[in-house]
């Protein structure tokens, strides 16, 4: 996992001046789904950042925790209304353990690919499984990796290109190692930030889920319930906490 550094001071400050992702276009279907998963029950977000999702949710009246790495992000949510009252731990979201059971635990914006090796995000659901009730679920959105779009040869891609800020995704199609450049061009002057990610696919979250006792109960490309198909850019999957031991007949069906 990377470590506070990349997620500082200088990172949280302008973390929620990105419109669009804390448009309730887009934030208002995520809490929707996750709301109605967890039910009756608790919520767990990783990396919950600076609340752009988990406030949302505890309006809602969803009793909602938080693991993040990031003091700097936490600071800034625990100074909003309601953010106080959340109980958040800082730690990294693969290993660090909150009190009690959950319903539903989330991990959204792509954020699975901050862990940089197998056997990180592999820990991850272990560790999302060990915070489920039995029957409980774990939500993922996440982008599928975009090599099919990249020339053969090819190891870069511009994601983004505007007049202020560059986004370009450099890959590594032996290790799924990758490192996203994001450039932003701040009062004259260009600021370059370089991130660590290793990309995942989606049966291999579907095989990490099968090692920690879940099962892929829906697959889509979006919060709004698109159907998953062979072009979807990004998916929102679930996977649901068997009742019983993995061994036992019923594996295969969360009831």
């Amino acid at each position: 996992m990377q470590d506070d550094g990349y997620f500082g001071e200088d990172i949280a400050a302008a973390y929620d001046d990105d419109a669009h992702m804390f448009d309730p276009k887009v934030v208002d279907p995520a809490v929707d789904i996750l709301a109605e998963l967890a039910g009756e029950g608790r919520a767990l977000e990783f990396a919950i950042g600076t609340g752009r999702i988990a406030l949302p949710l505890a309006a809602r009246g969803v009793p909602v925790a938080g693991i993040d790495l990031s003091k700097a992000m936490v600071e800034r949510l625990q100074a909003k209304p309601g953010g106080a009252d959340l109980d958040v731990i800082i730690g990294d979201f693969a290993s660090a353990r909150v009190e009690g059971s959950f319903s539903l635990v989330y991990l959204v914006f792509n954020t699975i690919t901050n862990l940089t090796s197998q056997a990180a995000q592999t820990a991850c659901f272990e560790n999302a499984a060990a915070h489920l009730e039995p029957g409980g679920r774990f939500v993922i959105e996440v982008a599928v990796p975009p090599l099919q779009l990249l020339p053969l040869g090819e190891t870069k891609r511009v994601y983004r290109l505007e007049e202020t800020y560059w986004g370009v995704d450099e890959f590594d199609v032996v290790t799924q190692a990758f490192t996203s450049h994001k450039m932003r061009s701040v009062n004259g002057r260009t600021v370059r930030r370089s991130l660590p990610l290793r990309y995942v696919w989606p049966a291999e979250l579907d095989l990490m889920a099968t090692f920690a006792g879940m099962t892929l109960e829906e697959r889509w490309s979006g919060w709004r319930r698109e159907p998953f198909t062979h072009v979807s850019l990004s998916h929102v999957s679930i996977w649901r906490k068997w009742r019983g031991h993995f061994m036992d007949s019923d594996r295969h069906s969360p009831d």
